[in-house]
């Protein structure tokens, strides 16, 4: 693999780092509310979750993985769990941190297999993920020539450049929760479990809308030589 195709995979990990979805919030969130262990354990779930998607995305069948990820059950049934994770957030008590009053707060321990597991389903949820993950093997696995080293060492790059990012995404949020009052801490869970369910809400709507007639390469194409 040569420079450019090494520069342009830090690029696109930079770029998906980058990208405002459910993941990010609740990546901010996790630092602020648990420190940088939690969030770290939480963003290993969602790269593992990426790596099972470009694990099917190379080894499925092309035709039946593209038929999957336009099929809009599957977006329903995404925003369905995605929503109820998010009306989840915002009122379960024992999720959130329980303010007593404005000073005192009591906060919920969890592990970090839990966290984890919470990071790896809320972005294996998300349908679109399989969808990105496979228009970058049909686009980037021919300009590799098929090359299983090279396309190894490419997603390992976008990946890994990912991961970086966000582990300074972390650091940067949990610098800030010094200055995060309880009271501010658990107001902020509850505008995640707003935004979370927004997310659903958008990805149920797209199981109503009809497909775009666009090929599927041709619209990661085009959103990267959009945003590289």
């Amino acid at each position: 693999m040569n420079i450019l195709e090494i520069k342009d995979a830090v690029l696109i990990g930079v770029f998906l780092a980058f990208m405002i979805g459910p993941v990010f919030f609740m990546l901010i969130e996790t630092s602020i509310s648990h420190g940088f262990r939690a969030a770290l354990a939480f963003d290993l779930g969602v790269v593992i979750a990426d790596i099972a998607f470009l694990s099917i995305a190379y080894f499925g069948s092309r035709s039946v993985l593209i038929e999957i990820k336009d099929h809009p059950l599957i977006f329903i049934l995404g925003g369905i769990v995605m929503t109820a994770y998010g009306i989840y957030t915002f009122y379960n008590k024992r999720q959130s941190d329980v303010i007593v009053d404005e000073k005192l707060v009591i906060k919920t321990k969890y592990t970090y297999l839990q966290l984890f597991i919470n990071g790896f389903l809320l972005n294996f949820i998300n349908i679109g993920v399989l969808g990105f993950w496979l228009g970058m093997i049909l686009i980037f696995g021919a300009r590799l020539d098929m090359n299983e080293e090279k396309i190894l060492l490419f997603f390992s790059t976008i990946l890994l450049s990912y991961f970086i990012v966000d582990l300074g995404k972390i650091l940067l949020a949990k610098r800030l929760s010094r200055n995060m009052t309880p009271s501010l801490i658990y107001k902020t869970k509850r505008i995640l479990g707003i935004i979370l369910i927004v997310f659903g809400f958008l990805l149920m709507l797209k199981g109503f809308i009809p497909n775009n007639k666009m090929p599927l390469e041709k619209v990661i194409e085009k959103r990267l030589d959009t945003n590289i």
